[in-house]
């Protein structure tokens, strides 16, 4: 839509609707000579997060090289140390 007067620019968001269809409603406070006239809309898409892949063995050593892997007696004792407060 080219035009050599000013155009006036609006912000809207909205949400993407089943059928990949879009809503808009204007302002109360836009002209009602605006009816029926053609607009022009720019939908910007956000970037979906590349999800980063990883080997499962670098995982496992980048998960114990933290330190915080409690064995299974320990928390087999929190689990047993939490139910017997229960009976309390």
């Amino acid at each position: 839509m080219q035009s050599s007067h000013l155009t006036k620019r609006l912000k809207i968001e909205t949400k993407v609707l089943p059928g990949n269809k879009i809503e808009i409603n204007l302002p109360d406070n836009t002209p009602s000579t605006s009816v029926g006239q053609t607009v022009e809309v720019i939908v910007l898409l956000p970037e979906r997060p590349q999800l980063v892949r990883q080997n499962i063995l670098e995982w496992i050593e980048q998960v114990r090289s933290r330190g915080t892997l409690r064995s299974a007696e320990e928390i087999n004792r929190d689990l047993q140390t939490e139910r017997d407060s229960w009976d309390n």
